[in-house]
């Protein structure tokens, strides 16, 4: 499990990569774009409800769902279409649908803002495996760890500046108008940089004709879901990262209530936290090739959940801001390395033909068990006590550490070089 990769290429490496460079610039701007949504969506809904916390559960609701229903019948079509032009429709038709949200403005539209989020989340649920299906071919197998923890720093700058400007925009304007408008032009700036992307990176090969003729839908699903339990290395990367976040999802919706309810912290201490969190993050996206130079990708899949594990446990004991500070620094140092290994271990134990719905069986995962430990989050916290829960979660996710050791043995996960590569 220890298997070193000397080649493993840095981020400074893979961003010499022209497709790479183009492929990546869009998401940066596309993931400040969704901060700023997913941020003005709750305040606009706040706003019109009253402060309606089951409003603003809907609307998270509604954004999930896809991912565990129309998500697994997206994957069979990226297997099945050009990745590149699934991704140019899904940002034109994004561009759209977000630019539609700026018409609620009234609480009795309010039904429309959610089916908006739905429609939404669904193409994205296209948009994301198209992307992992596609970045083999613009990125050497060496290069896929660094490109995919940038893929995840990118994800949390995004988040923190869209969530800013969403911010600012409300305050000023009272409404969502130039946010929403600000998104639409964002997913137009991802269509252009995309676009710029060599043809042949998507193209059907005769590999995925084959595989998808006379293939149905449903037939497609089910091979997906086959081809994960066939193989202990991507049933161990499910099966471990489903289990965590059945403990992170509770978790995640306690952490407001510990800070203020608990530990009496000022709200305003919530950014210095952000802060600590996102700052590791962005740092360790450029250590992932010096740990994948050292350490196989199961290891660090490994390690990282037992880090994040021990962490989320030590949570339950702390007595000032300053150790919250400290312990979610340590797992923001885990989290990026632990993510872009588990897409790398996906996009290269996954033939071509099969990749985007095992990424499609991935994201399910995630989102199901989420959602799962949301729901019964607030019960635990309220039955066992916050303290509590956050011991159980901190089990949970060692636990999935423990499974995937058990799982992953004999299992290296370190990529080869296995599609071509494609530099202009």
């Amino acid at each position: 499990m220890t298997a070193p990769n000397d080649q493993a290429l840095g981020v400074r490496d893979v961003l010499r990569i022209p497709d790479y460079r183009r492929l990546f610039a869009g998401q940066v701007v596309s993931d400040i774009g969704d901060g700023i949504t997913l941020f003005l969506v709750l305040l606009v809904i706040n706003d019109l409800t009253g402060g309606s916390t089951i409003a603003i559960a809907l609307m998270a609701i509604a954004e999930a769902v896809p991912a565990f229903t129309v998500g697994l019948v997206a994957g069979v079509y990226v297997d099945r279409w050009d990745r590149r032009r699934v991704m140019l429709a899904s940002d034109l038709l994004r561009a759209a649908i977000v630019l539609s949200f700026a018409f609620v403005q009234t609480v009795e539209l309010l039904p429309l803002f959610y089916l908006l989020g739905f429609v939404q989340a669904s193409i994205a649920t296209f948009f994301r495996p198209a992307r992992g299906a596609l970045l083999p071919h613009i990125v050497p197998a060496e290069g896929l760890a660094s490109a995919n923890s940038l893929a995840q720093a990118s994800q949390v700058i995004g988040s923190v500046i869209g969530t800013g400007i969403a911010g600012l925009i409300f305050a000023n304007f009272g409404n969502g108008l130039a946010g929403f408008a600000i998104d639409s032009v964002t997913f137009l700036i991802s269509f252009a940089l995309i676009a710029g992307i060599s043809p042949e990176a998507g193209r059907v090969t005769a590999e995925r004709a084959a595989a998808a003729a006379g293939e149905s839908v449903r037939g497609g699903v089910v091979a997906g879901l086959r081809i994960v339990r066939g193989s202990r290395l991507l049933t161990g990367v499910v099966l471990a990262t489903g289990i965590t976040m059945l403990g992170l999802g509770a978790v995640n919706v306690l952490f407001v209530p510990l800070l203020v309810n608990d530990l009496d912290v000022d709200p305003a201490w919530m950014a210095a936290i952000e802060f600590a969190q996102t700052a590791a993050m962005i740092l360790a996206a450029f250590t992932v090739a010096f740990l994948a130079r050292r350490l196989s990708p199961t290891t660090i899949i490994s390690l990282g959940l037992g880090v994040i594990g021990v962490c989320i446990g030590l949570v339950a004991g702390v007595g000032a801001v300053w150790q919250v500070i400290l312990i979610l620094f340590a797992v923001g140092l885990a989290l990026t390395p632990l993510q872009a290994m588990v897409q790398t271990v996906v996009q290269t134990a996954a033939g071509d033909a099969t990749r985007g719905r095992v990424v499609s069986v991935l994201q399910a995962s995630i989102s199901t068990a989420s959602v799962a430990s949301m729901a019964i989050g607030g019960v635990l916290g309220t039955v066992i006590g916050i303290r509590a829960v956050y011991l159980v979660a901190g089990g949970v996710v060692l636990g999935a550490a423990g499974l995937s050791v058990l799982m992953f043995r004999g299992e290296s996960g370190r990529p080869v070089r296995a599609v071509a590569h494609a530099e202009g």
